[in-house]
């Protein structure tokens, strides 16, 4: 495959990410800025508590955004043409304190400071609340291999990088507040500023109303928390921006073309656009993606820590499963929840295998393509891993621990696998022993604790024992296959009474694995053993 093959089927793709590049290329019709710099594609986080998933996914979409678009003006990651930068708005003061961080009283005591200049709750080296969060949320792009740039609002307003625009702020005050005073509450129309001062006495960021006294200069008049007039310079990190006028001069000031943002965030978008035209600049082009929900339906929040983590995902699944999982649909809410994770591992296993199989144009709509773009930038059709498949599903592997219960090891379940895998050496499969470890943890937490075989009904104790006897006639090493026919047969006979070979399956699972669902029986029988299943049924009739 050319690099002009690779344009030209990117020019066509319906995959979302080739969609929202398509803005881009029509806002740069030939593919670069007009001054030459590179596209800039900015994510932002707000370190006031954890970053979950949905900080994560972010920064995952707007990579795979970046990546489509150099395939479509046939750039290769490292010409330069874009960069990424994600964005911690760390000057932003903390308004609450999160539920889920520990010395909840050091972070009451300091309501209100700049996130950067809050103590750090935590027991680690980092200085601030903030530098802590951030630290994670890079430590967790790094590990998945993202390129970027990481950006701290602290720094900016800090360093005096945001002075010119926030001049250009004070000088454009007014029309400012003519966008957003119609938007507000009475009661926050009174005191609405666009620029929220820095107390010089305790350090808060304060919400009060502000009089520019002279934007050339940078100077601001307000009153301070004890009353007094205060007249001081609003650059330099003595003030911090409104969220939304924020939002607009981070946008004109960096020069961003390309920020995707919730659908919370719509209101905010809109603001800001206008807001971004006011500063002489232009909105950037963007997706609004629907937010991820726990498994209760309710809206994933940083402050309540409820929803996955994304070291409790790492934990169940891998890195490629939560990318893959992410992928589709981002119009789209999605629950984050334990019990999504075995599904997403098996699904980004079968779409690997298959893109090795696939024309170009197919493979552009495969998220394996995306995801293997996203992380390693290459150009080819051929993605690292392509074709590749597990021997064993998750899922079956899963449904092997759950019997050998929840005090098996990984060498335990190792050799069981030993009745499945011709070359059964961990070191020989690597990424199966990686999940090996992922589904003793998952068991551990989430099925063990559930997991009760119920009695076979009579029906079922018939078709158990024939199961039974027909297992008995076959050699140790018998397949899948033929041992699954066999299961068939049974369930088919009108002699057991099963209204489909659902219920006959749904049995199986019921009285030997315990759980409602599971594998493909045949696979299952081959992997534990055929004389280990016998026992198991032995144990599901009470003999």
């Amino acid at each position: 495959m050319t690099m002009t093959d690779l344009m030209t089927a990117a020019n066509s793709s319906k995959a979302w990410p080739f969609q929202e590049a398509q803005k881009l290329l029509k806002r740069y019709p030939d593919g670069a800025k007009p001054d030459g710099s590179p596209v800039l594609f900015e994510t932002g986080y707000g370190p006031s508590g954890l970053p979950h998933i949905g900080t994560f996914q972010e920064v995952l979409r707007t990579t795979l955004v970046r990546r489509a678009f150099e395939a479509l003006i046939g750039a290769k990651p490292e010409d330069g043409k874009t960069r990424l930068v994600a964005f911690s708005d760390d000057m932003d003061g903390l308004r609450k304190v999160p539920d889920n961080v520990p010395n909840q009283q050091l972070l009451q005591d300091n309501l209100h400071l700049p996130l950067s200049r809050v103590p750090n709750p935590f027991d680690t080296d980092h200085d601030s609340f903030a530098a802590h969060n951030n630290a994670m949320l890079r430590e967790f792009l790094d590990r998945f291999g993202f390129a970027y740039e990481f950006v701290s609002a602290s720094d900016r307003y800090n360093s005096g990088a945001f002075d010119d625009a926030l001049r250009e702020v004070m000088r454009k005050n007014q029309a400012i507040l003519d966008i957003m005073l119609p938007t507000l509450r009475a009661e926050r129309a009174a005191t609405y500023s666009p620029i929220m001062p820095i107390s010089p006495t305790t350090g808060r960021v304060l919400q009060v109303p502000v009089e520019v006294v002279d934007a050339e200069a940078g100077t601001v008049r307000f009153t301070d928390e004890d009353g007094s007039e205060i007249e001081q310079s609003a650059l330099g990190g003595m003030a911090k921006l409104q969220w939304k006028v924020d939002f607009a001069m981070r946008w004109v000031a960096q020069g961003v073309d390309y920020e995707m943002y919730g659908k919370d965030l719509t209101d905010t978008g809109i603001q800001s656009g206008k807001i971004a035209q006011v500063l002489g600049g232009r909105k950037p082009e963007g997706l609004i993606y629907e937010l991820f929900l726990d498994e209760n339906g309710e809206k994933i929040s940083k402050s309540k820590g409820n929803g996955l983590t994304i070291e409790q995902w790492l934990e169940y699944g891998s890195e490629d499963s939560l990318g893959f999982y992410i992928f589709p649909n981002p119009k789209s809410a999605k629950q984050l929840h334990g019990g999504v994770i075995p599904r997403a591992v098996d699904d980004y296993w079968q779409f690997r295998e298959r893109l090795a199989e696939q024309d170009l144009d197919k493979q552009l709509g495969n998220p394996v393509w995306h995801l293997a773009r996203a992380n390693g930038g290459f150009v080819g059709s051929e993605a690292p891993g392509a074709g590749d498949s597990l021997p064993v599903t998750y899922a079956l592997l899963l449904n092997l621990v759950g019997v050998l219960g929840a005090q098996a090891d990984r060498d335990q379940v190792w050799s069981y696998l030993g009745n499945y895998i011709a070359d059964p050496d961990p070191s020989a499969h690597p990424e199966l022993d990686a999940l090996v470890d992922k589904a003793l943890a998952y068991n551990r937490d989430f099925v063990a604790p559930s997991l009760q075989r119920r009695k076979a009904e009579q029906n079922e104790a018939a078709a158990l024992q024939r199961l039974d006897q027909e297992l008995a006639g076959m050699a140790q090493g018998t397949s899948a296959e033929d041992i699954q026919t066999a299961i068939y047969e049974i369930g088919k006979d009108e002699a057991y009474g099963f209204e489909s070979l659902r219920d006959w399956f749904k049995a199986l699972y019921q009285t030997l694995l315990g759980s409602d669902q599971g594998p493909r029986m045949g696979s299952f029988v081959a992997l534990y053993g055929i004389d280990n299943t016998r026992a198991l049924i032995k144990d599901a009739l009470g003999d």
